[in-house]
């Protein structure tokens, strides 16, 4: 269940891609923004139908 989603670094507004794994369900981890390097908070819902939505924050935000 690996899924590819665009999202923009909330540091350096670059757009970014990050390969989600949808198959362990819901997740929060860190993943480094590939252009800037800072932390950022990746918050991957998966829902009852197997749905995945993705949500990225930075360390303040957290």
């Amino acid at each position: 269940m690996l899924d590819m989603q665009d999202i923009e670094c909330p540091y350096c507004g670059e757009i970014i891609t990050l390969t989600l794994d949808a198959s362990a369900g819901s997740q929060r981890y860190i993943e480094d923004c590939h252009v800037c390097c800072r932390p950022i908070t990746v918050v991957l819902a998966v829902d009852a139908d197997g749905d995945a939505s993705v949500h990225v924050q930075s360390e303040d935000d957290t």
